[in-house]
């Protein structure tokens, strides 16, 4: 079993620097209303963060394998955390916008449901204590919507 190492060193007040194995420092802060400077994202921001990340390289990594012509990848993560302490999240909803053309949702929704069910190791962590749902759609090609944003301005 692989072990990860991080550490985490106060910088001012709330602020804290992070880095782990990889070597990449990230900047945490609580927000000015909780004594914070509103330096950096929150912890618990940066857990909903991590959940898109990791359900996302899944995502795009089975839809290149099954050469669906993505061109993009959106997703859009609310969560909704309880009002007593522990203020943890109680729902996370997951929507995930998948740009390109020709792209069939019965691919996209395999690819999710691989990612939440089997290979996403954070929503794996989340899954008995948090309810998680999700959704998505797809969108034409970027280019596609500028060309047609250019066709109706002329």
């Amino acid at each position: 079993m692989p072990t990860r190492n991080a550490v985490v060193r106060q910088i001012s007040g709330l602020t804290f620097a992070s880095k782990a194995d990889t070597n990449h420092w990230v900047i945490m802060d609580g927000s000015v209303q909780a004594g914070g400077s509103g330096a950096g994202s929150s912890p618990k921001e940066l857990l909903l963060m991590s959940l898109g990340g990791c359900t996302g390289s899944d995502i795009v990594s089975i839809l290149k394998k099954k050469r669906v012509p993505v061109e993009g990848l959106e997703i859009h993560l609310k969560g909704e955390a309880r009002e007593e302490h522990p203020q943890i999240f109680t729902e996370i909803h997951i929507e995930y916008v998948v740009f390109g053309d020709n792209v069939n949702k019965v691919d996209v929704e395999r690819a999710i449901e691989l990612s939440t069910t089997k290979y996403c190791s954070v929503s794996a962590m989340l899954s008995g204590v948090v309810k998680m749902t999700h959704s998505c759609r797809i969108e034409p090609s970027p280019t596609r919507q500028l060309e047609k944003v250019m066709a109706t301005a002329l």
